[in-house]
């Protein structure tokens, strides 16, 4: 049957009026994306920095000073000399220092002799990645420091194996690029599925879906009633977190903007149609927010390899996560900000998207097509 323009158009003005009289919808879907950002961009680093070291120096040369001083003047640490390694141990199991730094006697003797000059390094392994960075860190201080004291003394420095590193897209490594263009997913996959299975719980507990048993409006202009203004709520908060990215954290824009915002509203259109579903299922709220957290968001969350490789997992877990939306979106997102235009990489991302729409908005449609009229 053929939509009622004047019904859909009737309905659309009540979700309008709904919107405005509820702040909890504008609060998710216009201030929570901000506020993530700001918590996303300035609070969370995958860089650690101002690290607590032991410094444990068993001679006070002009060498072992000069390598303190790097330490003290690196931003990546925050060193703590300590007299003896028994005091040093202490700190570490105690958590006071993330790792120790061992400098023996003989090492400016070592050093003048033209033999090598170990340097011991006791890391703290509770988080096996701080650790691998912890060790990174400090493996470069030295030999900056090694090739500062070679340069001063004439002497030749030639280690056995020259790394040079050219890191592509990101090239200061700032994890703070890669975090702001995958949060774009958490926030919409928040206002898509949350917010859309809320409002209409909401409605199930006041009964005022049910008054719509008795109007002549059909089911396909509910659907769009219910899509339309929390799609517009959406792409709302993906301006401001593309806004806020761009001007206030200077994330590189370096694909298209209007691919983005082509394959960003289809990525809405399947968290909506999630969002449907889990409403026509639950009928209340504490469920709904419930079913939301544990399909929407903990899997955008874990399973997008927004925070971590999904290759370094089991395979379980990455044959699972080819069934979250988020996975392609995080993605995409990545990719237009960091690399740029990939066609490779977007067409099959942006494919799989919209099929998962389709599906998701064609089972949401069934399931609440079963309660009211076609």
């Amino acid at each position: 049957m053929a939509i009622s323009y004047m019904r859909l158009r009737g309905f659309l003005y009540k979700e309008l009026l709904q919107i405005k009289r509820d702040p909890s919808s504008l609060l998710l879907g216009i201030v929570m994306p901000v506020f993530l950002l700001l918590i996303f961009g300035y609070g969370v680093s995958l860089e650690p920095t101002n690290v607590p070291v032991a410094l444990v120096l068993d001679e006070s040369s002009p060498e072992v000073k000069e390598l303190q001083a790097r330490f003290a003047l690196s931003p990546y640490f925050a060193p703590l000399s300590v007299r003896s390694m028994p005091q040093a141990v202490e700190y570490m199991e105690t958590g006071v220092v993330d790792c120790i730094v061992h400098v023996r006697s003989n090492f400016s003797s070592l050093i003048a002799n033209g033999q090598e000059a170990p340097v011991q390094l006791i890391l703290d392994g509770i988080d096996a990645n701080k650790a691998r960075i912890i060790d990174g860190y400090i493996q470069n201080t030295i030999g900056l420091w090694a090739e500062r004291a070679a340069a001063v003394s004439g002497t030749s420095f030639m280690p056995l194996v020259v790394v040079e590193p050219r890191i592509w897209f990101n090239a200061a490594a700032n994890s703070t690029y890669s975090l702001v263009p995958g949060l774009l997913t958490l926030i919409m996959t928040m206002i898509g599925t949350l917010l859309t299975a809320l409002v209409i719980a909401r409605e199930w507990e006041r009964g005022t879906m049910e008054a719509l048993f008795s109007t002549p409006i059909k089911i396909d202009e509910i659907l769009l009633g219910k899509l339309l203004p929390y799609f517009a709520l959406g792409m709302v908060g993906m301006g401001l977190s593309i806004t806020l990215g761009v001007f206030l954290f200077h994330v590189p824009l370096r694909g298209s903007l209007t691919v983005l915002v082509s394959l960003g509203s289809v990525f809405l259109l399947a968290s909506l149609g999630l969002g449907l579903f889990i409403s026509a299922v639950s009928r209340v709220q504490f469920v709904a927010a419930m079913a939301s957290v544990l399909a929407g968001f903990l899997p955008a969350f874990f399973l997008s390899g927004l925070m971590f490789d999904l290759k370094s997992t089991p395979i379980v877990i990455q044959y699972v996560s080819k069934i979250v939306p988020a996975k392609y979106f995080v993605t995409i997102s990545q990719t237009l900000f960091l690399a740029g235009t990939l066609w490779d990489v977007l067409l099959p991302a942006g494919l799989i998207l919209i099929v998962m729409s389709i599906v998701l908005l064609g089972v949401a449609r069934k399931k609440i097509g079963r309660r009211l009229p076609q």
